[in-house]
C-alpha cells in the first residue's frame, strides 16, 4: 500500500449497522479513524445499509476523482453482491453481473471485495479462539487437540455464496491439523448452532462467530441458540455483563464462545489490501 498515491482518492467504507445496538457500527468507525489517521486517502467517509448515513446517498458528498468502495461484510453474498451494489448505483435491482470498476462522470468508481474473504482472515479466528481459552482457563486450560473449534456464521437462502466464506476457512483449519474437529454452523441454515453439542465428540468445544460486530446476533440471538434462556440474557445485557459466561458447561460439554472478529486492528490493513488489489487489475 505504501508504494501506490492514494491522495487524490476517496475511501468509502460500506458497513451494516443496526438500529437495535449501537455497537454494530462501532468496527466501520474504528477502522475508518485508524486509516484516516495514516493519511493515506484525501478523504475517508462511512456509511451503512440499516443507519445514517445510508449507502444510496454517500456518494454526493465525495469529489474525490477515484473512489474506492470497500464493503465491511464477512462474504460474498446477499449484501455485499446485491443490496450494496444496487444502493449504490452499480447495478439494477435484477441485475447479478456487474462491472466493479465503473466510469460516472469526472470519478471512476472501484466497487472492492469484502473483508472477510480475504486470506489473512483466518489468522484472526484463530487469534479469537486462542485468546478466549487463554483469557478463561477454567478449570484448566484446554490443549487444542482435545477442542472441537466451531466457526459460526448467518447464512441465508437469499445467496448461496453466503456461507462460502465460513466453509473456506472451516477447509484451511481442518487442513492445519490444529484442533480435533472444525466445523462451520449457521443461525438460517444447517447446520445450525444448537447443533454444536451433537456434532463434537470431544468435550471441549470453542466456538468463534465470524460476525464483523458484535450486535443482536452475537449479543443475544447465538447465546439463546446455545442454551442461555432469553430471560438471562436480556438480564445480563441491560447490567452490562457478557450474555455467555465462559466457559458454560451444557449437554455434557464445556463451550467457550468468543466475541466477534470485526474490531480485529488488522482489518484495517485487509482495507487497504482490497483498495491495492482492484487498483492493480485497473492499471
Amino acid at each position: 500500500m505504501s508504494k501506490a498515491d492514494f491522495s487524490d482518492a476517496a475511501l468509502v467504507l460500506v458497513g451494516h449497522g443496526s438500529t437495535l445496538n449501537a455497537e454494530s457500527s462501532a468496527p466501520t468507525y474504528q477502522h475508518a479513524d485508524e486509516i484516516r489517521r495514516r493519511h493515506l486517502f484525501g478523504q475517508v467517509v462511512e456509511c451503512f445499509w440499516k443507519l445514517e448515513p445510508g449507502i444510496a446517498g454517500v456518494l454526493r458528498g465525495v469529489f474525490a476523482p477515484r473512489v474506492f468502495i470497500v464493503p465491511l461484510f464477512i462474504s460474498e453474498g446477499y449484501f455485499t453482491e446485491q443490496v450494496v451494489p444496487r444502493e449504490l448505483g452499480f447495478c439494477s435491482n435484477d441485475q447479478k453481473d456487474f462491472p466493479r470498476i465503473q466510469k460516472r462522470g469526472n470519478q471512476t468508481l472501484y466497487y472492492c471485495g469484502p473483508v472477510g474473504t480475504h486470506e489473512s482472515m483466518t489468522e484472526v479466528l484463530l487469534a479469537r479462539a486462542r485468546e478466549i481459552v487463554e483469557k478463561f482457563p477454567f478449570p484448566r486450560l484446554p490443549k487444542p487437540k482435545d477442542t472441537a473449534l466451531f466457526i459460526a456464521g448467518h447464512g441465508t437462502g437469499n445467496n448461496e455464496n453466503s456461507r462460502k466464506a465460513i466453509e473456506r476457512q472451516v477447509e484451511i483449519i481442518q487442513k492445519r491439523n490444529l484442533y480435533a474437529e472444525v466445523y462451520p454452523l449457521f443461525m438460517e441454515e444447517e447446520p445450525r448452532v444448537g447443533d454444536c453439542y451433537k456434532m463434537a465428540s470431544v468435550k471441549n468445544i470453542v466456538m468463534v462467530p465470524f460476525f464483523i460486530s458484535d450486535g443482536l446476533h452475537s449479543y443475544e440471538d447465538i447465546p439463546e441458540m446455545l442454551g442461555e434462556p432469553k430471560q438471562v440474557v436480556q438480564e445480563r445485557l441491560k447490567s452490562g455483563q457478557p450474555t455467555w459466561r465462559n466457559p458454560t458447561e451444557r449437554q455434557g460439554k464445556l463451550l467457550w464462545y468468543s466475541p466477534s472478529i470485526g474490531n480485529e486492528p488488522h482489518i484495517a490493513d485487509v482495507i487497504l489490501e482490497r483498495v491495492q488489489e482492484i487498483s492493480l487489475k485497473a492499471d
